[in-house]
């Protein structure tokens, strides 16, 4: 199994990428920020919101599968128990790779929907944050990756 760097590397170097959890109200969301971020970076990336026709003016998608093309990752943003139908979203649209967001807290990660990628041949980050590894990185991430790593919080 690829150690995270790798999959970070891999993830990080595809072009089309979805955010699940985006939020019709932005202030605060990490998913939003992680969207922001992506985009920025120069990555076609695609909102998903199940209920959502669109995010900070542009279109919204109910799921992965709505995405024409498809994407190369997923970065899940949402509950931990909305990560395992997502995951079977990826699969059922040959999605390979998939990151389920956490920082400080429980996060995004889900241990059934983990299970359910490594068993599906999907890539899965169960952990950390897109932004903590994204160049470039802000001062913050830094800082979060920083203890993260320190106190063995980082996916493995």
């Amino acid at each position: 199994m690829p150690a995270l760097k790798e999959k970070i590397a891999d993830f990080l170097a595809q072009k089309r990428i979805a955010v699940a959890g985006v939020s019709r109200d932005p202030k605060g969301s990490a998913a939003n920020l992680i969207y922001q971020k992506l985009k920025q970076s120069g990555y076609e990336v695609f909102a998903l919101n199940p209920q959502a026709d669109s995010v900070e003016g542009e279109r919204c998608y109910p799921d992965v599968k709505s995405i024409a093309q498809g994407v190369d990752g997923v970065v899940i943003v949402t509950r931990p128990e909305a990560a395992e139908r997502i995951v079977r979203e990826c699969a059922e649209a040959g999605v390979p790779r998939v990151w389920m967001h956490r920082s400080f807290g429980a996060g995004s990660v889900s241990e059934a929907a983990a299970q359910f990628c490594a068993e599906h041949n999907i890539s899965v980050i169960a952990g950390a944050c897109p932004m903590m590894f994204c160049p470039p990185v802000d001062f913050g991430h830094k800082c979060m990756r920083w203890i993260l790593g320190a106190t063995g919080k980082l996916p493995k």
